[in-house]
């Protein structure tokens, strides 16, 4: 086995060996022992170890075959020698910058490489701009090829014994046999949900190797969820959800015929708005509001606003990516395993809300601080009958400021003030959905608007987005339109999702509040509502007719009732309701967990049956409509 060490393939994973370590001890002390304990760590690096020899397995590869076939004489040459030293320090330097990635990405969202790497994976332009922007890049780099050049320089030994001994036939038959075996194990022996079980969620990351999370999840792109889920047969699940109140199943949905104007007002509500500006703001976790009891001090214009609008206080975000959403705000859908379905393919013609009030004679438009190709957003709006605007549509001299995620958010704010105050443009109701971008790394805007200097973190872009927001609606007051329209503003997710357990509810708390000083009556809601709720409730206070296409239910018909919201990863589908959060996993999983109402602490616990078939009923009924192109919107339906 001594000639087997004096290989270069031998190296090169020893190399990555070290590197996949270092990386764990350091994530592993920045996490701290409240979050991953002591009693953790043994776990950690036993799981660790075996996901990093998995992982190095299929590294070695190419590099196993080489060795294989590559004849003696060829090896003795000076371009052999070099070769393998380059490669050293290639290989070295690629394993450094993945792993200062992992760092960064773990600073984030706290988790391995995972599904959201490898979407940004696919958007080069925003993420390598963003990357730019918020780090020192071409310092790192030369650090690390730097570090990677004296790493091979302390390996000149090893490298020299290597170059100088030549490969005897026993040699190379391990080679051989590594080549053939060690991979069989790695694809055959290990998978991605080995890495779970402890009950920490941080320590089940920990344990895990980002290279072979992002290959996993690059295989789990979409989970099917009649194979990876648990199930019950259709006609349960249907009449589960209409005792739920859900429309949605109902059989034959001619909901456009029904005359909801016709219905008494909600109680909160002074008059039916006319138009309606859904202000979905980027990343606004509930613990940044303080009209919600979070930072003091971050969103004042948020805070008096909702001290004269209508604050929903438990409203729950489906996701942690803002495609999820827009998913909830436009489908009412709860969010199905693997991409959301504005990503997917065959998302067009669907019964969105903007879709619906379209087709009622309104102007439904998107409108987007950044480029809409990003996260496949124009094609999703513009094939549901929405106008979409994004910065490209802007005119110069609306934009303050910008970076690569889009322009600052009093720009956005100000081309939507001037869509709707166009001569004539208001003559139709109008339905406007705004995305903001400004809270979001690399936390830009222009400078002496709050109290923060650009770039400024987190906290800065909560503050400048609140500003923001509040200046739209100061001088939106003055307008013609302002007196019939109904603002909403609402977070599209948590700023984070950190937490000891996989989905953590606290994580998606996010705020929501109906603005309209002639429209809303000011006061509180305190019941669960979902985002899936919102898009009939909406349709509920316009007195426009198609609740019934929905999963959600108006707020209306939610007051006073126990109301199972939605939270989820893209794998992990969770169902809050009467404080418990049941959890439906790939491998017909059902976990359950204790909530605190009040501060959203979880605890292990028992598996309520009914529960467990109320979530499923949801989800698998969503997933199998959208697979079946049961929501298309019927108006379409007959020309699919």
């Amino acid at each position: 086995m001594r000639d087997l060490w004096n290989t270069l393939p031998a190296l090169y994973g020893t190399s990555a060996f070290v590197i996949f370590l270092v990386t764990r001890i350091v994530l592993t002390l920045f996490t701290r022992v409240d979050n991953a304990p002591a009693s953790t760590w043994p776990g950690i690096f036993l799981r660790g170890l075996w996901f990093d020899l998995a992982t190095i397995g299929v590294l070695l590869m190419p590099f196993l075959i080489f060795a294989v076939i590559t004849p003696e004489r060829w090896r003795q040459t000076r371009f052999h020698v070099y070769l393998g030293r380059f490669v050293a320090w290639l290989l070295i330097a690629a394993l450094l910058f993945g792993a200062i990635g992992e760092f960064f990405f773990w600073l984030e969202f706290s988790t391995r490489y995972n599904f959201i790497a490898l979407d940004y994976l696919i958007y080069t332009q925003e993420v390598i701009g963003n990357i730019r922007e918020s780090y020192p890049v071409n310092t790192l780099l030369v650090a690390i090829g730097s570090v990677a050049a004296i790493a091979v320089w302390a390996l000149r030994g090893w490298l020299r014994s290597i170059e100088t001994g030549p490969y005897s036939a026993r040699t190379r038959l391990y080679l051989a046999v590594l080549l053939v075996l060690w991979p069989l194990a790695a694809f055959g022996l290990t998978n991605l949900d080995q890495m779970y079980g402890s009950g920490n969620n941080y320590a089940d990351e920990l344990s895990g190797n980002g290279l072979y999370s992002l290959a996993a999840a690059f295989r789990r792109n979409e989970l099917d969820y009649d194979r990876f889920y648990a199930t019950i047969p259709d006609d349960r699940a249907k009449a589960i959800l209409q005792q739920l109140g859900v429309k949605r199943v109902g059989g034959a949905m001619d909901v456009l015929a029904e005359d909801r104007a016709a219905r008494p007002l909600p109680d909160f509500l002074l008059r039916r708005p006319r138009h309606v500006v859904m202000i979905t703001v980027e990343s606004l976790s509930g613990e940044f509001v303080g009209a919600l009891g979070g930072k003091p001090g971050w969103t004042p214009n948020i805070d008096r606003i909702a001290a004269r609008g209508l604050l929903f206080e438990r409203l729950f975000a489906t996701g942690t990516r803002t495609v999820r959403g827009l998913e909830a705000t436009t489908l009412g859908t709860p969010p199905i395993p693997g991409q959301a379905i504005v990503r997917r393919p065959n998302n067009g013609q669907l019964t969105t809300i903007g879709g619906i009030l379209a087709h009622q004679g309104f102007a439904s438009v998107f409108v987007y601080g950044g480029y809409s190709y990003f996260d496949n957003m124009a094609a999703y709006y513009s094939g549901n009958d929405y106008a979409v605007l994004d910065r490209t549509d802007f005119p110069a001299h609306t934009i303050p400021a910008e970076n690569i995620w889009g322009v600052a958010d009093e720009g956005l704010f100000a081309n939507v003030d001037a869509l709707l105050s166009k001569p004539g443009a208001t003559e139709k109701p109008h339905f406007v959905q705004v995305m903001t971008t400004s809270n979001h790394r690399p936390y830009t805007y222009p400078d002496g608007r709050i109290d923060v200097p650009s770039p400024g973190g987190r906290e800065g872009g909560v503050k400048y987005t609140d500003y923001a927001i509040g200046r739209f609606l100061d001088e939106a007051a003055q307008r013609e339109w302002f007196k019939d329209t109904l603002f909403v503003i609402i977070a599209d997710h948590c700023a984070s999702v950190a937490g000891k357990v996989e989905l953590p509810v606290a994580g998606y708390h996010v705020p929501m509040v109906f603005y309209g000083p002639e429209i809303v009556k000011p006061g509180r809601i305190s019941g669960n509502i979902s985002q899936i709720d919102v898009p009939p409730t909406l349709l509920d206070l316009l007195g426009q007719p198609g609740e019934g296409f929905f999963f959600g239910r108006s707020v209306r018909e939610l007051q006073g009732a126990p109301r199972g919201v939605f939270v989820s990863n893209y794998q992990s589908l969770g169902y809050y309701k009467n404080d418990l959060l049941t959890v439906l996993k790939p491998g017909k999983v059902v976990e359950s967990f204790a909530v605190d109402p009040d501060t959203f602490e979880m605890t292990p616990a028992g598996v309520d049956p009914q529960l467990r078939d109320e979530a499923i009923a949801y989800y698998q009924t969503a997933s199998r409509q959208f697979k079946a192109g049961e929501l298309v919107a019927p108006w379409y339906a007959g020309s699919n």
